[in-house]
Order: C-alpha cells, then structure tokens, then sequence
C-alpha cells in the first residue's frame, strides 16, 4: 500500500490514520516539553492526546472490521462464522470507552491541579512551555479542519467525535499559550508571585471545561448499546409498514429498530388475514423489495428483516 493510499483523506480509514499519526507525535512533544518545562498541564496534554491516539486506534481496527465485512473482503472465514450479525456493535462501545477514559483523565487531572494549588504551586520554565503551546496549537487547528472537510463526504462518527477531541485540544492549547504569556510577562514584575499558580490553574480550568464535552458522546453510545429506539426511525419505518398494510389489505404490522453505530436494524412483521388466498414467493418478494425500496438507504450498513405470517404470536 502506497502511502497516498494509507493516507486517503476520501477514506474514513485514512483520515484516521493520519489523526493516529499527528496526535502520536502531539503526545510525545508534549510529554518530552512537559519535562523540561516542568509544567503538569502540558504532561497531561500529551497524556490526553496519547489516550486519544490509543482510542483513534481502536476505532481504526473496528472500522476495518466493519467494512470488511459489509464488503466480504479480508475477513476470515473464522471471524464471519463466530460474528453472523456483523461487527457494527463493536462502533458504540468504542465511542463509549472514548468518552470514558477522557473524562476520567481529566478528573484525576483535576484533583492533582487541585491539590497543587493548595500546596503553592510550582515553578516552570515558560520558554519551553509556550513554544510547545504554538507548536500544538497549530497542529490541532490544522488537523480539525482536514479532518471537518473530509468529513463532509464521508460522514464518519468516529471521524465526528475525533474532529471534536482535536478542536478539545485545540482550546486546551490556547488556553496554555495565554497562561504562559502570562506568566511569562509578569516575571520580575510585583505580580510574579502569581506565576507558581499559573500551571494549576489552568489546567484546573481547562479540565472543568472539557469534562463535561464527552457527556454526549457517552450517553448516544449508551443508548445504542442499550438498543434505545430512535423516535424519528420509528416514525419513517412505520409510515412505510401502514402504507404497505393499507395497500396490500394485511391486518396489522409490529416494526423493531434499532440504530447500532452506523448500522440500522429493522425488522418488519406483517401480519396476513386468516384465508388469505396463496401468494407465489416471486409476488410475496416483490413486496419485500417494495418495502425496502421505501425505507432507502440500500446500503451495506442497513440490516433489513421483512416478515409476513398469520399468527400474531410469531411478531411478538
């Protein structure tokens, strides 16, 4: 593969991989910068970007699975055997785990500046510090707006979500750079014996600002695993089955959905009259087809179930 191929901003995998690969070395430039400028925010701004480089990993690794099987391509044939229902459970849980582990990173991050405060702060050295906070800052600008352009087209949630952590670390870096000046200016000034607070402080604020921007994220994940049904799938799925009812003369429906990532469940019980006279399979498929074309979105990622029997029982 061809590095213009690995890096394919067309491709959901590609725009990953190069989010992967800046926010590396975002990570290691800010833990190596966090030691020389002993500063606690930067060290946990390449601690959070090193989590979410572990997590833009995983969901790279889930996104292949996924298109690999939609796609019956590069799967084993282990793998489709023990996972018959698809991959696309495993996007949720993924976005889930993200959410959870920033917000829990900025929460230790908290109590420690917390607790550094009420100990007097700490010196650093602000050189270091601001030559880091521009370095990272034009980096997480320049990555969320490839990555917001590609996304237009591709219309990822992992690339979503990703787009949010950068712009996240972005305003963390912005925030560092105007603490810095700050401190910086005020040296050898009657306001220096603010600069040993500054470091606590801001990263205090800043994880008061971005712990509560997963939130989202961790409740939409949840309800997808949970398998919550979203009213506005409900509400076109069972606009299609009244028509077909009214149509066709059936007595009823029960329509199941779900939205599991990217993934959309349906199934669709139709219920016959009793005495119904024989249909051909070739007229009851036609129906099918009918029913699915209504409901659009033909793709790979829509798992559709149409059903039609005469006992009740069976759609309950």
């Amino acid at each position: 593969m061809t590095i213009r191929a690995l890096f394919d901003l067309g491709d959901e995998r590609g725009v990953l991989r190069i989010s992967i690969a800046v926010t590396v070395f975002v990570a290691a430039f800010g833990i190596v910068f966090g030691l020389l400028s002993r500063s606690f925010s930067i060290m946990f701004d390449g601690v959070y970007a090193l989590v979410d480089a572990s997590m833009s990993l995983l969901a790279l690794m889930v996104v292949n699975l996924i298109t690999s099987y939609a796609t019956a391509t590069r799967l084993s044939r282990r793998l489709r055997e023990r996972f018959t229902m698809g991959f696309w459970h495993l996007e949720p849980m993924v976005l889930g785990l993200n959410g959870m582990l920033l917000i829990g990173v900025a929460c230790y991050a908290l109590i420690n500046a917390v607790g550094s405060l009420l100990a007097g702060g700490h010196d650093l050295k602000f050189g270091f510090a601001i030559i880091y906070a521009v370095v990272t800052f034009i980096a997480c600008v320049t990555i969320s707006v490839v990555e917001t352009r590609a996304n237009r087209l591709i219309g990822s949630d992992f690339i979503r979500l990703d787009v949010r952590a950068w712009i996240m670390s972005g305003g963390i870096s912005a925030a560092l750079l105007v603490a810095f000046c700050v401190g910086y200016l005020v040296q050898g000034t009657a306001w220096a014996w603010i600069s040993p607070y500054i470091d606590p402080a801001v990263l205090a604020l800043v994880c008061l600002v971005i712990i509560p921007l997963p939130v989202s994220s961790v409740r939409q994940a949840l309800s997808e695993v949970l398998l919550v049904t979203p009213a506005d799938m409900m509400a076109s799925v069972e606009e299609v089955a009244e028509s077909i009812v009214k149509k066709y003369g059936f007595e009823s429906y029960r329509a199941y959905v779900a939205k599991v990532g990217r993934a959309r469940q349906i199934e669709l019980y139709f219920i016959v009259p009793q005495g119904t006279p024989a249909r051909r399979m070739e007229e009851w498929d036609a129906i099918r087809d009918e029913v699915g074309d209504a409901i659009g979105d033909d793709t790979p990622d829509r798992w559709l179930t149409v059903v039609f029997t005469g006992d009740p029982e069976w759609t309950e």
